[in-house]
């Protein structure tokens, strides 16, 4: 099949020379699930997991598979993949949290492997756990990134798992035969920490341990002082909500909104603000980059930001996300980081947002507080 898969965009996700749209093992997907032995398949029987920015799932609906399911985790992803339909003309498909609704009477689940076996354990449950009795799981990813522990995490809720060849760097591994379910998910699951109660899903960051980068901010933040009798906070990518949760149980009078690009992440942060007993002072917004909330509405930013996207060590999502702070702070508003002490982001906080002062140093994290220009 001929689809034009170099038209495809990362937008609103950071493009750069390194970074594209697609890659070998989507093709390696789309091809699967063409193959004859799934040609009686409809697209109502396929679900998608993980197309990062809808490369399998518009090629297939391309190919004329119609009613095909996806689920992407991120919000950049959701919105990638709507805004490269509009451009290709496409439509046919529907997106889905990761649930029954997605799995139901899917024959045919295609994945892209996460890089979190957790997340991966997640949705082999769910996909057990949801779909047709018959369904095959064809999961795929690059070679230099897939583990045996991986296979070993597919054999817990099927029968059979197979790797096949590698072709073009890339790998599939078909799992068949699915296990029942337990009667419980194994997700999310829960951890205290000295007064605060966490609560993760599989794709969420640390899952439910308090990661040393947050742990050192708050330490630093001590969370004893407030700029404003009723401050707007914004834990800006706040993963399992640890942030958050914590300001609004040390300050009840403050608004604080939590919000995370990850599904996973929204969904664990709004089960950990109910384990808090703060869910009715927080509001947790799957967004990306803070995109919905206004400009110069909040007095403090509190940001761990990531270097990753996706396996590529880059650091332009943490850029995105310094733009982002400065962008909905109000002048003189405080934006409070913490980050691997390596990457010395000092200069950029200065540039993008306004002076930037070092609070602590640890052989490995640096917290700094930038104060909006």
């Amino acid at each position: 099949m001929d689809f034009p898969y170099s038209r495809l965009s990362r937008w609103p996700d950071v493009e750069a020379d390194n970074l594209q749209a697609h890659d070998a093992t989507d093709l390696l997907l789309v091809e699967r699930a063409l193959a004859p032995d799934f040609s009686g398949l409809s697209g109502r029987e396929i679900a998608v997991i993980g197309d990062e920015y809808g490369a399998i799932t518009l090629a297939l609906t391309a190919g004329g598979l119609d009613g095909i399911r996806v689920h992407q985790d991120l919000a950049t992803g959701r919105r990638a993949l709507a805004r490269n339909a509009e451009e290709l003309g496409l439509t046919g498909f529907s997106t889905h949290e990761l649930d029954a609704a997605l799995l139901d009477g899917a024959r045919l689940v295609l994945l892209q492997l996460p890089k979190a076996l957790a997340e991966l354990e997640e949705i082999a449950d769910a996909v057990s756990r949801w779909a047709a009795p018959d369904v095959v799981l064809v999961a795929g990813g690059r070679v230099k990134h897939m583990t045996i522990t991986q296979n070993e995490v597919l054999a817990r809720s099927f029968e059979t798992v197979q790797a096949q060849r590698a072709e073009r760097k890339s790998r599939l591994v078909v799992a068949s035969e699915p296990r029942p379910a337990p009667a419980e998910s194994p997700f999310p699951v829960t951890e205290r920490h000295d007064g605060l109660v966490l609560v993760a899903h599989g794709g969420a960051f640390a899952g439910a341990k308090l990661d040393i980068g947050t742990r050192v901010l708050l330490e630093v933040l001590g969370l004893d002082e407030q700029p404003s009798p009723a401050p707007i906070v914004v834990d800006l990518g706040c993963g399992t909500g640890a942030l958050a949760a914590s300001y609004a149980l040390a300050h009840p009078e403050a608004r604080v909104i939590a919000t995370d690009r990850s599904a996973a992440a929204v969904a664990s942060a709004r089960a950990t603000m109910v384990a808090n007993g703060v869910d009715d002072r927080v509001a947790v917004m799957h967004d990306d980059a803070g995109s919905e909330i206004a400009d110069a509405t909040a007095d403090v930013v509190l940001l761990n930001p990531p270097f990753h996207l996706g396996s590529s060590v880059h650091t332009g999502a943490a850029t995105r996300l310094f733009e982002a702070a400065a962008r909905i702070l109000r002048p003189g508003g405080e934006l409070f980081t913490v980050f691997n002490s390596s990457l010395g982001y000092r200069a950029e906080l200065t540039r993008l947002v306004g002076a930037t002062e070092q609070l602590a140093r640890t052989p490995k994290f640096t917290v700094t507080r930038s104060i909006r220009r």
